[in-house]
């Protein structure tokens, strides 16, 4: 390799033709040549040198040259250049400035221009790198058209055009086999810098890669008249949609079946026969439930406290449909909707029921002392706990029929003593684990509600300010795409997530964590800004 032999306009013609090849600029790689060439001549004329190369982009033609800094008194003679001798050939140079000195043409020997080469190389690489890396970053969570190269560890690897993308197995639909030279699509799930380059990652699981397949299949969801809000999927097996339109002269479900059912057909087919159901969203959890657990016939819907789907019920010849083979149907149901959803027939809910009943007829029946008839009675009228007892109205018991107002003020009498027996054991046993007369003494706590905290170390009024609403109250969180019951401190004791937090706020007050009077201020403030707003805004 000598640059006295070569043919000066080749060295730029090699430029171009790696440049088209690796499809960077030929900038990059003429300055890899330069790059090259001057660590070759730093292993001839010594590494502590700072050479550098620079070839013509016209002519081919090249030059090494040699940098050194002026200095005053120079310590390193290898970078550094007196003042005196640098203006012997540059009147003009000035402390600091850089002089460059020609070098002799570079002959080669193999070693080095082997290690030349192996420095052009690297750029190279690492400029194609660069480049597929900003090529692809922003193509993250689009679908991507590949062919097999080769498998690795169960692992496919992907010509995707300029570059290579990686399929890994658990990212496989479960059936699928691929051969050498295979077509295949798949979604671009993360684009990553790594040592060895960028890596390109594909899923043919995940949700979004069959939104992106309906996408390009109905013209109506590119357009973004209707919008996919909810998918599930078991990959290869089955799959369920619910899908909106925001126009209301399209049906959603239809524009996305397709006539005769070519839309869908074509998503089925990409994914090797997957069946997809497809039903309408709605913000109704109740109606949602009911379609997404189609085709199953569903009875009635029982609703938690908060108000939303915990219990389905289907008539008997129903439940092996509304649970799918190995639970699939309702596990992709409850996906769907984001709903944690227990199925029984209308067998087993009645005999729940009949369960609870029971439950409450044998604690009123233990409190009161009443026989089964007279607690049955009670309780199917809705007086079905001592708390309510205690503390309803004479007049309400009365218009029970059987009842007069000797029994009902004697059933309250007896509700009322058996409160206050309670309340008196759970305050000695409060007391026992240390509970503080300030806690104990604050307004909106009930015995058995101190008693609780006290069972949980709040013991006193400072540690219960510290708490927050939702940890008293519990509630429903979202994991793993379930909503899962968070079970709050005080939860048995019926209270509501507002109360828990109208008591904390008390007891922040109380303790001086919060300052009650900027409180005010701010009610005021939120008070006036609503004033400037009409009634039916305000709100």
């Amino acid at each position: 390799m000598s640059a006295a032999s070569a043919n000066k306009l080749e060295l730029l013609q090699i430029a171009d033709s790696v440049a088209q090849e690796k499809m960077i600029d030929q900038e990059i790689v003429v300055s890899a040549m330069e790059g090259a060439w001057a660590k070759a001549a730093k292993h001839q004329y010594g590494p502590d040198l700072d050479i550098r190369a620079k070839i013509d982009r016209r002519t081919g033609d090249m030059m090494l040259t040699r940098i050194r800094t002026v200095a005053e008194n120079p310590e390193n003679p290898a970078l550094e250049i007196d003042i005196e001798e640098a203006r012997e050939k540059y009147p003009d140079a000035n402390v600091g400035d850089e002089v460059s000195e020609e070098l002799p043409p570079l002959e080669l020997g193999r070693i080095a221009a082997q290690n030349a080469k192996q420095v052009m190389l690297q750029t190279v690489r690492d400029a194609e790198r660069e480049r597929q890396y900003e090529e692809f970053k922003d193509r993250k969570g689009t679908i991507v058209n590949g062919i097999v190269r080769r498998e690795e560890y169960g692992n496919i690897v992907l010509d995707i055009g300029r570059g290579e993308a990686v399929l890994r197995r658990e990212q496989k639909i479960g059936r699928e086999n691929y051969q050498r030279d295979d077509r295949l699509r798949a979604f671009i799930t993360d684009v990553r810098r790594e040592p060895r380059g960028p890596q390109i990652f594909l899923s043919r699981t995940v949700p979004e890669f069959m939104v992106e397949l309906f996408r390009l299949e109905v013209p109506e969801i590119y357009e973004e008249i209707i919008e996919i809000k909810a998918v599930a999927r078991d990959p290869g097996s089955r799959a369920k949609i619910a899908v909106i339109s925001h126009d209301s002269s399209i049906d959603p479900v239809g524009a996305c079946v397709g006539m005769r059912g070519s839309r869908v057909q074509a998503v089925v087919n990409e994914l090797q026969g997957e069946r997809i159901d497809i039903i309408p969203w709605t913000e109704n959890s109740v109606e949602l439930i009911v379609s997404a657990l189609q085709p199953a016939k569903v009875s009635r819907v029982i609703l938690d406290e908060a108000g939303l789907p915990c219990e389905v019920v289907v008539p008997e010849d129903q439940l092996s449909l509304a649970i799918g083979r190995r639970g699939q149907n309702v596990r992709l149901a409850c996906q769907l909707t984001g709903l944690d959803i227990s199925i029984m027939t209308e067998a087993q809910e009645m005999e729940r029921r009949q369960a609870d009943v029971a439950e409450r007829m044998s604690v009123l029946m233990e409190a009161i002392d009443v026989d089964q008839v007279f607690a049955h009675l009670l309780v199917s009228e809705g007086f079905d706990s001592i708390e309510y007892l205690a503390a309803c109205d004479v007049e309400e018991l009365m218009e029970i029929d059987g009842i007069d107002i000797g029994i009902a003020e004697e059933v309250q009498n007896r509700a009322i003593g058996y409160m206050e027996r309670q309340n008196r054991n759970s305050l000695d046993r409060a007391r026992e684990l240390g509970t503080e007369k300030a806690l104990e003494e604050f307004e909106g706590l009930s015995p058995k509600m101190i008693e609780t905290l006290a069972d949980e170390g709040i013991l006193t009024l400072n540690d219960f300010a510290t708490c927050a609403d939702w940890e008293l109250a519990g509630g429903y969180v979202m994991e793993g795409g379930k909503r899962v019951r968070d079970r709050g401190i005080l939860e048995n004791c019926e209270i509501t997530l507002e109360e828990a937090r109208l008591l904390v706020m008390s007891a922040r007050i109380a303790v001086g964590i919060v300052d009650a009077a900027a409180i005010e201020t701010e009610v005021d403030q939120d008070e006036d800004i609503s004033s400037n707003f009409p009634e039916e805004q305000a709100g």
